[in-house]
């Protein structure tokens, strides 16, 4: 039974690693196919472990773009420790709002909002928005083009933009990009200033599931934590190596395509099985 276990937290190792970082949502993708797997585990650490599998994820960001991050690398001179600084002082600003909304509506937001029906219609809605935005956006110049262009105020309405993603199916990544693509910056600079943001974001919802969970881990519960955690960051690592080559030449639409497409089946599957039910 806990080989089983391991093997269902591979396979979900998997599905966070490609679905954290393309914006169509990990956490809607990990909640249904989580309907189909069954683990034989208890609901609640269930609920913890689809949020704290992110950590694997969010390792990978952390070795891609270490040297970029540290703000203490002997090589850098004093001008680019500045810049670094400066980078981590934007994603804490950027931070602030979903924050400060997921630790006062974790409980309510769990209670109300993770099921498939909200994963269904968020997953279309903002499927329909990544098409609408990226053909109004077709000729149009980013006036931000690099992380040193990105001012605290742009930071500030991107992070507003990540509160969206607190609801499941929206997509951290989805909304963060949406909201920065809108108010004028590139692709390329979205995409990682959305990694970057989501280190904090990840480790302060992953710490509060782990406090509310508790730590007192079973040896299967532990094993299948970390093994899901492990393969969400080498797979982590091929998704975004991924992504950063894709938007160098194309758009986001066929997110958003696929975004609707799944949306639909999620709805079908449901209400086809509702009426089996009865």
């Amino acid at each position: 039974m806990n080989f089983l276990e391991i093997l269902k937290a591979i396979f979900l190792g998997i599905v966070e690693g490609i679905t954290e970082w393309l914006p169509i949502s990990s956490t809607g993708h990990m909640i249904l196919v989580n309907e189909f797997l069954n683990f034989n585990l208890s609901k609640e650490f269930m609920k913890m472990f689809l949020v704290v599998i992110q950590l694997g994820a969010i390792m990978a960001v952390v070795a891609l773009y270490f040297n970029k991050l540290n703000p203490f690398a002997l090589k850098k001179t004093a001008l680019e420790k500045k810049d670094t600084w400066t980078l981590w002082f934007k994603v804490a600003v950027a931070s602030i709002p979903a924050g400060i909304v997921g630790l006062l509506l974790d409980d309510i937001i769990d209670e109300k909002f993770y099921n498939p029906w909200t994963v269904a219609v968020t997953l279309i809605l903002y499927g329909i928005l990544f098409i609408v935005i990226e053909n109004r956006n077709k000729n149009k110049t980013p006036t931000t083009r690099t992380l040193g262009d990105l001012t605290y105020k742009t930071a500030l309405i991107i992070g507003v933009f990540q509160m969206l993603a607190l609801i499941p199916g929206t997509s951290r990544s989805g909304a963060t990009i949406i909201g920065a693509i809108l108010i004028g910056t590139s692709r390329s600079v979205a995409a990682e200033f959305t990694f970057f943001l989501a280190i904090p974001a990840m480790a302060a919802a992953s710490l509060l599931k782990i406090v509310k969970f508790g730590f007192d881990f079973t040896g299967g519960e532990l094993a299948v934590l970390l093994t899901g955690m492990l393969v969400a960051f080498a797979v982590s690592i091929l998704a975004i190596k991924f992504l950063m080559g894709y938007i160098k030449k194309h758009d986001f639409k066929v997110f958003g395509w696929y975004r609707i497409a799944l949306g639909a089946v999620v709805i079908v599957y449901f209400l086809i099985k509702n009426v089996l039910v009865k």
